[in-house]
């Protein structure tokens, strides 16, 4: 068989299996009207390794598969080799937009599959981390959005803020990207008044910023044209495919785990769950640019209510002691020395833990046997079920609005293909 017989048979069999997905087929051969175009998985506006099959008619798009496994990592499966302080710097690599997020949501559920909880001041110290994690991503979001639709200053200056952004997490972590700051029963180390002064003043600039780039879009003729009406779901159908996060909540769906589900100390602060009711492109992006000026005002409210006292639980046989301590005193070496080499022992049993990430509902569901490492543990990542909207978003659509939209539910493939 040549190359020429094989590839249209290889395209027939592509396209029998999206006439088995329902797709109406009037003509005895659909080559004949129909293009299948492969989109990614290494094109730039794809947000990462993701493969889409378009069918198309014209420049209209009749169906589509989402491809995703090409950044496949094993992180489920890693987790049972792993104990459950080893994995914490895994979870950076997730969400790899917004790893202190990923590292709260991971350590809650170790957390709560052992019975740890941590300081006051600890948990103050998370939300703060955890909220200027949401404020990075939703930059990123919009920034790459607009790239996408022609809208390259505004991409420089969501840039700008998150470079302001990541000089925070140096002098709170030490580190810029993967911060692996977060610990079971706390934190590494304690919130520098240097940190704190250099988070107000980002937030003191913070809505100045960010209306420079509400006035560039927001009436922008362009943008509009590109993103309202564009790329709909309906509130049902988005609970039904499994939405969570700002995509959900673009849909009219008052819904947010902070509120619904208190974790840490959320329910101590005021702040609005932000909707938008017409579940485009142009609500998600919305939900965005409102949801970071709730985030300030959360990290504002954390800041003054921060209690003084430890970042770590007092409990020898679950939390690691802090550095110093392990190095003056022999009971802290020994704890160190069983808890790095044979973990934690949480009950045997099944838990499942979920925080308001900044791409949606966040969750781990552990399976413990009662040893160091985990029986079993699955990531509900919420770049993976938002994905899964994408033949519904997209069936109707021009090529062109491809970019649009995927860059509007903001996927991450790092956590999507674990």
């Amino acid at each position: 068989m040549d190359k020429v017989s094989k590839d249209k048979q290889e395209v027939s069999q592509i396209l029998k299996a999206l006439e088995n997905r329902d797709t109406d087929l009037s003509v005895e051969d659909p080559l004949d009207n129909y293009m299948v175009l492969n989109m990614g998985p290494q094109h730039p506006a794809t947000h990462g390794v993701l493969r889409l099959l378009l069918k198309l008619e014209g420049e209209t798009i009749v169906d589509c598969i989402p491809e995703l496994g090409y950044l496949h990592r094993g992180y489920e499966k890693l987790a049972e080799n792993c104990t459950y302080h080893e994995f914490i710097p895994h979870t950076d690599r997730l969400d790899y937009i917004s790893p202190l997020a990923n590292n709260v949501g991971y350590v809650l559920a170790v957390e709560n599959a052992t019975g740890v909880e941590a300081p006051p001041r600890a948990q103050y110290i998370r939300v703060v981390a955890a909220e200027l994690a949401r404020i990075s991503s939703h930059l990123m979001a919009i920034g790459s959005t607009a790239m996408d639709v022609g809208a390259l200053t505004v991409f420089l200056w969501a840039f700008r803020e998150r470079e302001k952004l990541y000089d925070i997490f140096d002098l709170l972590t030490g580190v810029r990207f993967t911060t692996s700051y977060t610990r079971i029963g706390g934190v590494a180390q304690d919130i520098s008044s240097e940190a704190v002064g250099a988070i107000k003043r980002f937030l003191d600039d913070f809505p100045a910023n960010l209306n420079e780039m509400k006035k560039m879009l927001n009436r922008n003729r362009i943008f509009l044209d590109r993103t309202v009406g564009v790329g709909v779901i309906s509130k049902e159908m988005a609970i039904s495919i499994g939405f969570s996060g700002p995509n959900l909540r673009g849909c009219g769906v008052d819904y947010d785990v902070r509120r619904y589900f208190p974790y840490l100390v959320y329910d101590k602060l005021d702040f609005n769950v932000i909707t938008e009711n017409d579940g485009d492109t142009f609500s998600r992006y919305m939900v965005r640019i409102r949801e970071m000026e709730e985030s300030a005002k959360i990290v504002y409210q954390a800041l003054d209510k921060m209690p003084q006292g430890s970042v770590k639980a007092d409990m020898p046989k679950r939390v690691l002691p802090m550095k110093e301590r392990v190095y003056n005193k022999m009971e802290e070496l020994i704890h160190d020395f069983v808890l790095v080499n044979d973990g934690i022992n949480p009950p045997v049993g099944e838990t499942y833990t979920a925080i308001e990430g900044s791409k949606g509902e966040l969750g781990f569901y552990i399976v413990s046997d009662g040893s160091g490492y985990p029986w079993r543990m699955k990531i509900r990542s919420p770049s993976f079920y938002n994905l899964q909207a994408l033949p519904i978003l997209l069936k109707g659509q021009m090529i062109s609005d491809v970019v649009a939209i995927i860059g509007s539910i903001d996927p991450i493939m790092g956590e999507a293909d674990k």
